[in-house]
């Protein structure tokens, strides 16, 4: 496969000749799966020296807490909220982390069968052929890739807001580039520069790092949760703030807390990132299925508890979204 590869490129005559073979290799390779173990043998192949297996389920249950967990959470809770499910949002996280949780079991499923870093490409590249596993990849890698940059470029705002200065003075500007696209964030830049090298550095350190930065997240989503619930009513349950506007717990009915669940679903994305690390994991077989479960579990039942407190502290006619 490699001396194919290389001979392909070896020219330029030799690469027009591969690129005109490649309608026949398609309808050749789209379609052909691999077995379990040709897959594995592949991928490890591939990765070069064997990776040390030090993580441990409580390490993966906080790489999943920390997948899922965003500040995303508050904006999207109050939108669905206000415009879905009302108090009933309570309901429909945990419906949305009912249907998390029984596709990471399919994700748990695969990772203990398929214990290597190939992740969902490798899952589909096994079962549905290659191409399936082409589009999944290729589209893994722009949402890995899009929202890390997007959250980078969020914590530069958040820290700019949070110190008082205009994140604007972190900004590169090219000219060159037309308006609104000439504005490259240094300090995002950076962020995720440090970020990466203290992943290279080592999966022990960096799972450290990790553990520590979701346990501060869950103490401020916990701080937001025993407030509500301290200062927070309980007629905002079934009381809005507008007589006029539908009350009690179900304001929108049962459509509503299903259109809510299909919201709010999208802040537990992240989860599947966990299968990704099997070939760093010390016992697939027992790790794997507790740290992907655990982290959903974990997060429905943070995300039902900040939605309660949400909804305590207002009525839902009167969340901003």
């Amino acid at each position: 496969m490699e001396s194919s590869h290389g001979s392909s490129f070896s020219s330029l005559n030799s690469y027009i000749q591969a690129l005109a073979q490649t309608p026949a290799r398609f309808a050749r390779r789209a379609g052909s799966v691999s077995t379990s173990y040709e897959e594995m043998s592949r991928v490890k192949a591939r990765s070069g020296s064997e990776m040390q297996r030090t993580l441990r389920w409580y390490d993966l249950v906080g790489f999943g807490i920390g997948g899922m967990v965003g500040a995303g959470v508050f904006v999207t809770t109050g939108h669905a909220s206000r415009v879905c499910a009302g108090p009933s949002v309570i309901i429909s996280y945990a419906i949305a982390g009912l249907c998390a949780l029984l596709s990471a079991f399919c994700y748990t499923e695969f990772a203990v069968d398929m214990p290597v870093a190939g992740g969902a490409f490798s899952y589909l590249r096994v079962t549905f052929g290659e191409f399936a596993a082409f589009l999944t990849g290729a589209n893994l890698i722009m949402d890995y890739v899009m929202s890390n940059a997007a959250v980078a470029r969020s914590f530069t705002a958040y820290l700019g807001s949070a110190i008082g200065i205009s994140t604007s003075k972190w900004r590169l500007v090219v000219h060159v580039l037309p308006d609104g696209f000439n504005e490259i964030d240094v300090f995002a830049v950076l962020v995720v520069l440090a970020i990466t090298l203290i992943i290279c550095y080592s999966t022990r350190e960096s799972s450290v790092v990790n553990m520590v930065l979701t346990a501060l997240h869950i103490l401020f989503i916990g701080f937001v949760i025993l407030m509500g619930f301290w200062k927070g009513d309980s007629k905002n349950f079934t009381e809005p703030a507008d007589p006029k506007n539908p009350s009690g717990f179900f304001p929108f009915g049962a459509p509503g807390v299903f259109n809510g669940a299909a919201m709010v679903y999208l802040s537990y994305i992240g989860y599947d990132a966990v299968s990704t690390l099997a070939e760093e994991v010390h016992n697939p077989v027992k790790d794997i299925p507790i740290g992907v479960s655990g982290s959903v579990i974990i997060v429905t039942v943070l995300y039902c508890l900040m939605s309660a407190s949400m909804s305590m502290l207002l009525p839902y006619d009167m969340v901003i979204d």
